[in-house]
């Protein structure tokens, strides 16, 4: 299994691809596969949230580009900048990862989000699309009481990506 211990912010064009989920793509440990076939272990450190065209260093020298894999997302479309406003508010309060476009709010697909966004007078469309949320205030080390655990852990894909 190739090792992948470093973030690598060269120049070079990247000789492998590794396309994963954000879910995946907050995983400081995990074990997956690149486009390639080949099965990789990744071990960065804690915190690390790989965005899609961030390239790593492997322990062979080759360079791996992190591709962000289409997920099932919910898109939001509000009236007015208000609306989109409130919308991003009850999100924001129930911690949902959120990415910002033009006119639009974009989380991963939750029937139960998509309910109370309707209520709310949004029009929630299903989208098909890399997602690539704001990272947050706290950006690294932001973490609720009971959450994660300092032992290292690798996470295993499994299903498509």
């Amino acid at each position: 299994m190739l090792l992948i211990e470093t973030l690598y912010t060269g120049h070079a064009v990247a000789s492998e691809h590794l396309e994963l989920s954000f879910e995946y793509r907050t995983k400081s440990r995990l074990r997956a596969t690149l486009k390639s076939g080949e099965e990789v272990g990744l071990f960065l450190p804690r915190g690390t949230i790989l965005r899609g065209g961030m390239k790593l260093a492997a322990a062979d020298g080759r360079i791996v580009e992190v591709l962000a894999a289409p997920e099932e997302l919910l898109e939001v479309r509000c009236a007015d900048a208000l609306e989109l406003a409130r919308a991003a508010y009850h999100l924001g309060n129930r911690h949902v990862a959120v990415e910002l476009g033009e006119g639009w709010l974009r989380i991963q697909a939750d029937h139960v989000l998509e309910g109370m966004l309707a209520g709310l007078g949004a029009t929630v469309t299903a989208v098909t699309a890399p997602f690539e949320p704001e990272a947050g205030a706290y950006a690294h080390g932001h973490q609720h009481p009971g959450e994660g655990s300092s032992a290292a852990r690798i996470h295993v894909m499994g299903g498509s990506y």
